[in-house]
């Protein structure tokens, strides 16, 4: 069966993208950068980004591109005879599954929101009230199961169409509708009466603000951890779309290009939510509460916030399902590469499959909120598992994949990365990878186990 590919860069791009672009970057990167002192927060996020986040997408796309297979495959066909990389495979593929286990249920949340918002339930109700509207939805199994149901139903649809007819071309619709709807959010923050202190915090570095925040080693982890974690790099969920491009670009050119996009999201979403927070004198460091508790108290006082707390959570609801698409079609392409699965069969069983391994984080607020490990529920263990250690073990996997001559090797690296037209990697960077940065990303899984 002849492979898939994308019908255009532009295609590649955004559906990468997509994947990166989600809840840590519209949800986390916000109330991290208000909890962390704002400016200089961000700052040294970016630095970090260019200096852990793209080179480690730079080994997923090439593994991907260089193999043309998904995880497990690619790397049975690139280690060198003898060697066992490709059980790695394995645990990339469990962390995907995993990772949906939870997260289509946040995503769900998102969607129903945007229901809420839109139906006019969030009318005529006091600030107060508004909490107990997240209360209730974590409460009630049913409305949850439907909101997730409706998010994995037309995830794995979607997908069920192919690569081009399904995944790029719902990808394009939704990210230019993202893309639209985040700088409309962004417009109508800049115009708030008194927004101008929330351009300033986020904006602006302050080191009162860090000292605030618990001093600038706090932050330079925080960011750290952060820029890490934004593209979603150690899973091999970069890795299958690499398997789909073509080579007239060289990866660092891509690379560079995904955490732009994904960046800027980021950096606009923060753009919309402060100057809003502080307009409306609301705390821009209230944490995990900030999406679901905080700002709708900002939406329900502000001038025709029905439309404008509407137009936020599509833009959330976007976000988290170009990831969930994005997922799936990594989870079906493993399926078909190594069962022989066709692609009818791989949506189905993978469809009901996570559909039902969902439900336990869904119930961890109601049915099962008794089930507990440590201080955790059901969904923070499932997100510990892969953000603290399938993601920061798989990047270490990845880059000695790469860079060692016991796994694929730096020459066949660099001639993948370096194949197409666009920025080229040098040499001398090899001795960054091979020694500064595993440390920097021990330090960070380090943090997260700490933390």
């Amino acid at each position: 069966m002849k492979r898939e590919g994308f019908s255009s860069r532009l295609g590649f791009i955004l559906v990468s993208a997509g994947c990166a672009i989600g809840i840590g970057n519209v949800w986390k990167f916000p109330f991290l950068a208000g909890q962390n002192g704002g400016g200089l927060f961000v700052i040294i996020y970016l630095l970090f980004l260019l200096i852990i986040g793209v080179p480690i997408l730079t080994m997923e796309l090439a593994v991907g591109r260089a193999s043309g297979k998904s995880i497990y495959q690619a790397y049975r066909k690139l280690e060198k005879p003898g060697t066992k990389w490709h059980l790695h495979g394995r645990i990339a593929n469990i962390g995907c599954i995993v990772l949906m286990m939870y997260y289509t249920t946040v995503s769900g949340w998102m969607l129903d929101y945007a229901f809420k918002f839109a139906s006019g339930q969030f009318r005529h109700i006091t600030t107060q009230q508004v909490d107990t509207i997240f209360d209730k939805m974590l409460a009630s199994p049913l409305e949850m199961v439907l909101a997730m149901g409706i998010t994995i139903i037309a995830g794995f649809v979607i997908c069920s169409f192919g690569l081009q007819n399904g995944v790029e071309k719902m990808t394009k619709v939704m990210m230019g509708l993202l893309l639209s709807i985040i700088i409309i959010l962004a417009l109508h923050s800049f115009a708030l009466k008194g927004g101008n202190a929330g351009f300033k915090f986020y904006l602006m570095p302050s080191l009162q603000n860090v000292k605030k925040a618990g001093g600038l080693g706090h932050v330079i982890m925080a960011a750290m951890s952060q820029a890490f974690f934004t593209l979603s790099v150690g899973m091999g969920s970069m890795e299958i779309f690499g398997s789909y491009m073509s080579k007239k670009q060289t990866l660092l050119s891509e690379a560079i290009t995904i955490a732009s996009l994904d960046t800027f999201v980021a950096i606009m979403s923060g753009l919309i939510i402060f100057p809003a927070c502080f307009a409306f004198g609301v705390a821009p460091d209230s944490g995990p509460s900030l999406i679901f508790v905080t700002l709708p108290r900002v939406f329900i006082n502000m001038k025709f916030g029905q439309i404008w707390g509407t137009l936020f959570f599509i833009f959330m609801t976007f976000a988290s399902f170009t990831t969930v698409m994005a997922v799936f079609e990594n989870i079906i392409a493993s399926f078909m590469d190594n069962l022989n699965w066709t692609r009818k069969k791989a949506t189905i069983i993978s469809g009901i499959s996570i559909f039902l391994l969902s439900l336990p984080c869904l119930l961890g607020y109601n049915a099962l909120s008794f089930v507990t490990i440590g201080s955790k529920n059901i969904l923070d263990m499932e997100d510990f598992l892969v953000s603290n250690l399938i993601l920061p073990i798989g990047s270490v996997i990845f880059l000695l994949f790469c860079v060692s001559r016991y796994g694929w090797g730096q020459e066949n690296y660099l001639k993948e990365v370096n194949t197409g037209k666009g920025m080229k990697l040098k040499r001398w960077m090899i001795p960054y990878f091979r020694y500064v940065l595993p440390v920097l990303i021990i330090i960070v899984f380090i943090q997260g186990l700490i933390s």
